[in-house]
């Protein structure tokens, strides 16, 4: 059951009770009251904001409404406790935190200090929270640009330099992404729509083997998949896990790995038909620094707006972005450090400057730091890391000593990379929130009378 629907329970609700007979003004504006509550919690908790954000922006604006909230949050359902003078209540809300939409959870939290601050009326807010609701996603052209603007610069930071290759990853991406999208109108697997678009990308990356199109071949199915990577549900799942919300850390995580692993799937199966798989070493050009940090930007801008970020408050997950790329370089350029700890150190910068941003622009933690890290995700050493599984498992008892073992420090490897990159992004905001909770006081102040 999705938001439209928990509405469509709650509306029936009320009606009941006024079929009922039940006419006092005050009981039917305390359900209005609680309605409101519940499809609030709903719009942030399903459009990406983190838990304990939502958990603070639902009691506070029960408080302002006259009543108290509790918010016990699982996979697929919300379950509020909202107490008032004339006792305590659950509501039930049936919601899935699948999907990351900033723009809506901005309008959300602004209309609830809105709210709060008396400038706008119960009535009112009901509505424009149904046009929240009711705001456009990203469109298929739209993610379809976005989408071949950023597998063409991530394309650049592995190191491609061919203009016909750049334009293959473009036209590629382009292409995944408005399936993608199209597949969302007419089916409601979550899975079916992460699976189908690899292996359009896996099909395009074998006829361009097969043709011999570009000297970079495997990398024109890799760069747009690797845009397809859920890392707002891997972060907003580690912060829940962190939290002792095992169960709805355990499920986002779940959520976030079964799309990854149907994206390499997908890959792997469209690549097969080329009869082709993806190599261990995948060679590249070394980039320029001044190259790599425009093309780190872009990757960022286009990730960032794919998850509906307000345009106004684009160049700050930019600057970021671009100054986590410059980290990670200087680390591992000029100080020799490996690529783990240069993912860790960028990962901690972005965690560090995102845990200090992201209350004041009402954006989603877990959004806006997986978008000013995307030039840092791995997935190329994922996907790789899933083709010498199946290579293994083809070869079976015939598979060389040597061969398993750069299967496993190649899956050693993506897995550190990671769990480095998560670390890097929920620490920083972990230690300032328990140790500093004066500063996030001050944060959420400032937020609210932005």
């Amino acid at each position: 059951m999705d938001i439209k629907s928990t509405k469509r329970h709650l509306s029936r609700g009320l009606e009941g009770r006024l079929s009922a007979g039940v006419t006092d003004t005050r009981d039917i504006a305390a359900k209005t009251a609680r309605d409101l509550i519940v499809l609030t919690a709903m719009l942030l908790f399903v459009h990406g904001q983190a838990t304990e954000r939502i958990k603070e922006i639902t009691e506070r604006l029960a408080r302002a409404l006259g009543f108290q909230a509790t918010l016990f949050p699982y996979w697929g359902e919300l379950i509020i406790r909202i107490e008032g003078k004339t006792g305590s209540r659950y509501e039930v809300a049936f919601a899935e935190p699948a999907d990351v939409d900033m723009g809506k959870v901005v309008a959300t939290v602004t209309l609830v200090d809105k709210l709060c601050d008396g400038v706008i009326a119960v009535k009112a807010a009901q509505s424009a929270l149904e046009a929240i609701e009711r705001l456009p996603s990203v469109s298929a052209l739209r993610s379809a640009l976005l989408s071949a603007a950023g597998a063409t610069s991530l394309g650049v930071i592995f190191g491609i330099v061919h203009p016909a290759s750049l334009l293959l990853i473009a036209v590629s991406a382009g292409a995944v992404a408005w399936v993608w999208r199209w597949l969302e109108g007419i089916c409601h697997d979550p899975f079916a729509q992460p699976f189908v678009a690899a292996l359009l990308a896996g099909v395009v990356g074998a006829i361009v083997l097969h043709l011999q199109l570009s000297p970079a071949q495997r990398l024109i199915a890799v760069c747009p998949c690797m845009v397809l990577v859920p890392g707002a549900h891997f972060v907003n799942g580690a912060i829940d896990l962190a939290r002792g919300r095992i169960a709805l850390g355990a499920s986002r995580i779940g959520y976030a790995g079964l799309i990854t692993v149907m994206i390499c799937t997908g890959l792997l199966v469209g690549l097969s038909f080329g009869g082709t798989a993806l190599p261990v070493l995948m060679p590249s050009h070394p980039v320029p620094f001044g190259y790599g940090v425009i093309a780190a930007g872009v990757a960022v801008a286009a990730y960032s707006t794919f998850f509906a970020m307000p345009l106004r408050v684009l160049p700050i997950p930019i600057l970021i972005g671009v100054l986590a790329h410059a980290a990670r370089w200087l680390t591992i350029s000029s100080i020799g450090a490996s690529t783990e700890t240069g993912a860790l150190v960028a990962c901690l910068l972005v965690g560090i400057l995102v845990t200090s941003i992201a209350d004041r622009l009402r954006l989603p933690f877990a959004a806006v730091a997986s978008a000013s890290a995307v030039p840092l995700i791995p997935g190329a050493f994922v996907f790789r890391m899933g083709g010498r599984l199946v290579d293994v498992v083809a070869i079976g008892e015939k598979a060389s000593l040597s061969l398993l073992l750069e299967t496993l420090q190649g899956g050693m490897s993506s897995i550190l990379i990671v769990l480095l990159m998560i670390c890097g992004l929920v620490l920083p905001k972990m230690f300032v929130e328990s140790f500093y909770p004066s500063v996030k006081r001050s944060v959420i102040n400032c937020a609210r009378h932005h």
